[in-house]
């Protein structure tokens, strides 16, 4: 778990930061699916958010969780190692897209269009929102939006090697998610300003790209690891007889 640590972290932040991108793309569904709780449920409104937001989080680590098949499948083959660059090179470009600095990510939404289509007649039934199943029910629905962002999360996170991995990366990135949309559906402009903030999305941005140039397989990650196992074996008390 604690190798997993920093690349949890990572996914949590391109969640945080991409809320920019989530706001454009989720949060006018989010508007309409606060105006669609009846009158009589407005006091349960809170409630509703966050089960719309935990089905959709839930969906994430779903589509992590199957796609981590994938990425388990060629572990052990060739196709790993292009994997791996892909994924780093996937980072990098969302670290560009979180700085402002490059938005091509956003053409990968084009993948998931037309499941998308099959999947909206279905959550449409499920408006107006009378319960929390329902609620439910319809975020895990709203979670196969197609999103350039969540579909770059997840062939990164396939590239983890285990459907396990690839499930905690998707929900640590729902997770990071979920402070901007939860906002948004309150009416809270203060977390959602601050985010938006040029310095704290370069900041991020350019945090991601160090860890994406790091992911990238070669001689550098070699070095690395053998400095650090140097490091520990020199750390090692010397036991005398």
């Amino acid at each position: 778990m604690a190798e997993l640590a920093p690349l949890l972290l990572s996914a949590f932040i391109l969640g945080l930061l991409g809320g920019g991108h989530c706001l454009g793309m989720c949060g006018g569904l989010m508007g309409a699916l606060t105006l669609a709780i009846p009158p009589e449920q407005r006091t349960r409104r809170f409630r509703l958010l966050l089960a719309y937001n935990l089905g959709r989080i839930l969906s994430y680590g779903l589509a992590g969780l199957l796609i981590g098949l994938v990425g388990w499948a060629v572990a052990n083959s060739p196709a790993a190692t292009l994997l791996r660059v892909i994924a780093a090179l996937l980072l990098i470009a969302m670290g560009l897209y979180l700085a402002g600095w490059w938005s091509g990510l956003t053409h990968i939404e084009a993948l998931g269009r037309g499941l998308w289509r099959h999947i909206q007649p279905i959550a449409q039934k499920l408006l107006p929102v009378s319960s929390l199943p329902r609620a439910l029910l319809l975020g895990a629905l709203w979670g196969w939006l197609p999103c350039g962002l969540v579909y770059s999360t997840l062939l990164w996170s396939a590239s983890q090697g285990t459907s396990a991995d690839s499930a905690l990366l998707m929900l640590a990135f729902g997770v990071g998610t979920w402070p901007v949309l939860l906002a948004t559906g309150l009416a809270a402009e203060r977390l959602t300003a601050l985010l938006r903030k040029r310095g704290v999305r370069m900041a991020g941005g350019a945090l991601v790209i160090l860890f994406g140039l790091w992911s990238l397989p070669g001689p550098h990650q070699a070095w690395l690891m053998g400095h650090s196992s140097h490091s520990s074996a020199n750390s090692e008390p010397v036991h005398s007889h």
